[in-house]
């Protein structure tokens, strides 16, 4: 998304997609059962291309020149190894899971695909592949790369997609308004909030729901954070959010990849924390769609009314691709 201080004529900034609403000052939030915090655990299982295309591309993946066998060969590790470990660990807590999914993955590992099938595992999708960015597509590309990964989940699934990540965290100014447009649910390309959020869309209705760039093992990784600090993180967050939700309800997100945390010197750790997590009472185990559904239908008095439909004076213009961030 980007910033809000972009000019209007490129586009709308975030000022005008969500209203701004201090936490202290909003009605108290309430999850099933007197939940004091929802969490959802969102595995990022993904395919990164051997010889990405050389465009819209980003440091620090993929490095330069091609091929980058480092990078690929310990991304190809998570999903021949690591995608198991997670698997088992989070059999063994019987958690609802939502994948963070390339959706490319589901032809390409039918392995893969059948196991997360068998688990019932709920699929976002995280765009085709974790190579191909949508920075800079115009409207209409956009459009279908969105359309191309609701054809691939009604194949596998049956129904259509109920949340949008999009690849890489690349993004556009019109990405709110056509991942609504498609009948999607929720988008995690926010990071603005602890609790669900309406954003204001062209047409349709939409909700933010809070993903984590902080509880991350892969923006970790890249600080140098090694696992046992990480699981650490998991564990102080939860802490503060736990004791802030016995009055406004939160979120909390887990993010993981298979390539990280599914790695064998780090995946106690991660068991460890959830272990830790799961120990209270007042933890809310759920997809995503279920906290946006339990929000739309219980909770959207927490804000004080929902966003209308965009003005068209404010409505992001068709046209060419808006300009790189």
């Amino acid at each position: 998304m980007m910033p809000a201080s972009e000019p209007a004529g490129n586009g709308i900034g975030l000022e005008q997609r969500i209203d701004y609403h201090a936490a202290p000052d909003r009605a108290p939030l309430r999850w099933p059962g007197g939940a004091r915090v929802a969490l959802w655990v969102a595995p990022n299982i993904e395919h990164y291309e051997y010889l990405p295309q050389k465009i819209r591309v980003r440091d620090p993946w993929p490095r330069m020149p091609h091929p980058d066998i480092l990078g690929y060969g310990l991304r190809d590790y998570g999903n021949r190894v690591g995608v198991w470990r997670l698997m088992e660990l989070f059999d063994r807590y019987r958690l609802p899971v939502t994948v963070s999914l390339s959706m490319a993955v589901l032809d390409m590992y039918p392995d893969i695909a059948e196991a997360m099938l068998l688990r019932n595992w709920e699929f976002m999708s995280h765009g085709l592949y974790n190579t191909r960015y949508h920075w800079g597509l115009d409207e209409d590309d956009e459009r279908a790369a969105i359309a191309q990964c609701q054809d691939i989940h009604r194949a596998f699934v049956g129904r259509g997609l109920p949340g949008w990540f999009s690849p890489a965290a690349s993004n556009t100014l019109r990405t709110p308004d056509l991942v609504a447009e498609a009948g999607i649910a929720y988008l995690c390309d926010l990071y603005h909030d602890d609790q669900p959020t309406p954003i204001r869309v062209r047409r349709g209705e939409l909700f933010s729901l809070p993903y984590s760039m902080e509880i991350n093992d892969s923006i970790a990784w890249r600080r140098g954070q090694e696992a046992a600090a990480f699981a650490q993180k998991i564990c102080d967050e939860f802490d503060v959010l736990y004791a802030e939700g016995a009055t406004h309800g939160k979120v909390m997100n887990i993010a993981v990849h298979p390539f990280i945390m599914g790695q064998p010197h780090r995946i106690d750790h991660l068991a460890r924390a959830l272990e830790y997590v799961l120990s209270h009472s007042g933890v809310w185990c759920a997809t995503g769609s279920a906290i946006v559904d339990h929000y739309r239908q219980h909770c959207r008095e927490h804000h004080r009314a929902h966003p209308q439909a965009l003005p068209a004076a404010t409505a992001v213009p068709r046209g060419p691709g808006d300009p790189e961030p």
